[in-house]
């Protein structure tokens, strides 16, 4: 009986960190953005945000991710709809807004307008963003293209947050890892944005974990 006792004891301690972990592991991480977070074109297991989430618990960084990617949105959409994403009381939130901005030619200082009160928004509430930056199509000029790409620094410098400088770095202008309309990531554009955004993403989430356990 001392024997039985004994090991179901050091069962217990087995078992007890690992459900304890469990726990733990309640951070909550919502993407707030357009069609490159909801996943246009793709199946829902291969969306950016259900990418990152399986690639954070991978490297050993278990977050839930949420995925409140509107296709079409832009910022005014998404400081519109801010309260509604923030409904799953996430711990984080990745903004990924701007490019249909960019698209529809809008001007640049209604973008900042919107990011900026999006970004005072979240940190009144308590919430980490992340910023992911977005580029100008440069054939709207080199006026528009400056100040529009010059938002997201700006930004992440006034409110002191990550930035991730552009969201499609090494996917864009890809053939291969964008679907035949060249805009929109494929499964495998979606890994490259996740793996090269990965590091970043883990090292908030981590520190956020540190401050809400």
């Amino acid at each position: 009986m001392r024997t039985f006792l004994s090991v179901m004891f050091l069962a217990m301690l087995l078992f007890l960190p690992c459900n304890a972990q469990a726990a733990r592991d309640n951070l909550r991480l919502t993407v707030l953005g357009d069609s490159l977070a909801a996943g246009y074109g793709l199946a829902p297991d291969e969306a950016f945000p259900a990418r990152l989430e399986e690639a954070l618990r991978q490297a050993g960084c278990p977050v839930r991710v949420i995925n409140a990617g509107v296709s079409g949105d832009t910022t005014a959409g998404g400081l519109a709809r801010l309260e509604w994403a923030l409904a799953d009381a996430p711990h984080i939130v990745l903004v990924e807004l701007g490019g249909n901005d960019a698209l529809r030619g809008l001007a640049p200082e209604h973008t900042q307008a919107n990011l900026d009160a999006i970004l005072g928004r979240l940190k009144e509430r308590g919430v980490q963003p992340i910023l992911a930056g977005m580029l100008a199509p440069r054939n709207l000029g080199r006026d528009y293209y400056s100040a529009f790409d010059g938002i997201y620094p700006h930004l992440a410098e006034k409110h002191g947050v990550p930035l991730y400088p552009f969201f499609l770095e090494g996917v864009a202008g890809v053939p291969e890892l964008n679907l035949p309309d060249g805009i929109h990531p494929n499964a495998q554009g979606i890994d490259e944005i996740v793996r090269r955004i990965l590091p970043l993403v883990k090292d908030v989430a981590r520190r956020q974990k540190g401050e809400v356990q």
